[in-house]
């Protein structure tokens, strides 16, 4: 089938390059506008365009999807279906253009965790199993007909980046699937989902990075684990903050919420119920660090 890929970050290119090692063609692909980062304001491509450039596939970016010229361009395309990965909503005059219609590929088992950052949350609820799901869009975002899901398991040594990458993977697995179901005329029986078991996974902010001692170790220990490698967990201490990127959960009930225990080797920090040991963390101004290597030159109790 002909395809028009829609996606920007990391995320999407296990997808991307699936897809175009397969029996499929993708005429083009829509991503995010160029950006100017770091101090130079160097301008950068997202993931996507680079991946497009480098396989020589025409790229568009519209600085507004609803704009006629680009609308105009996708028709003359004449693709049979529109894939989407980690992109912006789309509206309903362009993801009902190609005859087979568009999809998405969502990082969680919906209607659960339907939102901007599904992988996230599963982690900070501490779920034991997420997946992905690929369904038709409708104009209601992430409640279209479910047409494939594939499950995996969340270990207690995942954290967001180890998930993402995992379930990254999986994705490329099931859109490939998909496209052939749906090329075959196989996906007849699709799955309609249950609002009343929809739960949110809003977009992260910074307020919800900001970890409360006053909460139970094992939501703190979730909460980091699902903000690592980015933005990252923190706290503020002595008018400074810091970034917490991995932990551990310690039954010890001595330590009052906040209070730190601190040796030349370690830092706990307790909790509602039981504590937190920070082994990985990053000091503000700083760079990320090991707590050993954090203790050597640095203290949260004053000496």
């Amino acid at each position: 089938m002909k395809i028009v890929f829609f996606g920007t970050p990391d995320f999407a290119i296990p997808t991307l390059d699936k897809i175009l090692r397969s029996s499929h063609s993708i005429e083009a692909v829509v991503t995010a506008l160029d950006k100017q980062r770091g101090r130079g304001r160097k301008i950068t491509f997202s993931p996507v365009k680079e991946f497009a450039i480098g396989n020589n596939i025409p790229v568009f970016q519209p600085e507004k999807l609803k704009d006629e010229n680009f609308i105009h361009e996708l028709k003359t395309i004449n693709a049979d279906i529109f894939v989407i990965v980690a992109f912006r909503i789309l509206p309903e005059s362009i993801f009902t253009i190609p005859p087979f219609g568009s999809f998405n590929l969502h990082g969680s088992l919906l209607p659960k965790y339907r939102g901007a950052a599904p992988i996230q949350w599963a982690l900070i609820n501490g779920e034991t199993k997420t997946g992905v799901t690929t369904f038709f869009l409708k104009e209601k975002v992430d409640t279209g007909s479910i047409i494939l899901q594939k499950e995996i398991d969340i270990l207690e040594t995942d954290n967001f980046g180890t998930l993402h990458d995992k379930m990254s993977l999986l994705g490329a697995d099931v859109v490939l699937e998909t496209l052939d179901l749906i090329e075959n005329g196989k996906y007849l029986e699709l799955k309609e989902q249950d609002n009343l078991l929809a739960s949110p996974a809003p977009k992260i902010t910074k307020e919800i990075t900001k970890i409360s001692w006053n909460k139970p170790a094992l939501e703190i220990h979730n909460l980091i684990r699902g903000l690592s490698p980015y933005p990252g967990a923190s706290f503020l201490h002595n008018d400074k903050n810091y970034k917490i990127f991995k932990s551990e959960i310690m039954t010890i009930t001595n330590l009052q919420p906040g209070e730190i225990y601190q040796t030349k080797e370690e830092i706990i920090i307790g909790a509602e119920k039981g504590a937190v040991r920070i082994l990985e963390l990053q000091p503000e101004g700083r760079r990320r660090m090991k707590t050993e290597e954090f203790l050597r030159g640095y203290s949260l109790i004053a000496n």
